[in-house]
């Protein structure tokens, strides 16, 4: 499996706002009809994600005393204010890749330990969380390119390949190779189709 996700944590200021271009990129090629300001002010996914990378480069890069204390009570408040008009939990220290996409942010939970590769769908009320025992808990791995339905859940040490479709409601515990798409209770690989006609991207 190939993953090119930058798991690092010291995203300078101007990488994390190359980020959220390419974040805001691809709610503009849903919207092609649209002004990318308009996108910007009107979707809710733009704001959750920019929220989460203005918080990490907060978290990990500002290190001026009065000026992080000052940025992480905003972070603080607006990260609050997402939970309450979204549903949605995407702490500062999960590892999300560029070009993320919830076009509709409802209900998302992600665990604190859980890394996302780039430009991935994310849909409404997908949780992607611990799981395991006895010593063998832990976080999915996600790679890149992949499409995750409304309603998945992802729980566990788990390793989901690159150009991977998961379809809604699933429930993923176990890893999941490239190109596969998998669907059900639990997930089961169905075909090996991939992400492609679900995941769109500039110049690809």
């Amino acid at each position: 499996m190939i993953h090119t996700m930058d798991t690092s944590n010291s995203r300078s200021f101007r990488e994390t706002l190359s980020d959220i271009r390419e974040d805001l990129d691809r709610y503009v090629l849903l919207n092609p009809g649209r002004h990318w300001l308009t996108t910007l002010l009107v979707t809710g996914g733009i704001w959750v994600t920019m929220q989460y990378r203005l918080s990490r480069w907060v978290h990990y890069r500002c290190h001026l005393p009065i000026l992080r204390q000052v940025l992480k009570v905003v972070c603080f408040l607006t990260q609050k204010l997402a939970e309450t008009l979204w549903s949605v939990e995407l702490p500062n220290r999960a590892q999300v890749g560029k070009g993320l996409l919830l076009a509709h942010p409802n209900g998302i939970v992600i665990h604190v330990d859980a890394k996302i590769g780039d430009y991935c769908n994310i849909g409404q009320q997908v949780t992607i969380g611990i799981g395991g025992r006895q010593g063998k808990q832990g976080t999915p791995y996600i790679g890149d390119r992949v499409f995750i339905g409304p309603g998945a859940k992802l729980f566990g040490p788990i390793t989901i390949g690159s150009h991977v479709a998961i379809g809604a409601n699933a429930v993923v515990t176990k890893d999941i190779p490239d190109n596969a798409v998998a669907v059900g209770i639990p997930a089961k690989v169905i075909s090996f189709d991939g992400s492609g006609d679900f995941i769109k991207v500039r110049n690809n």
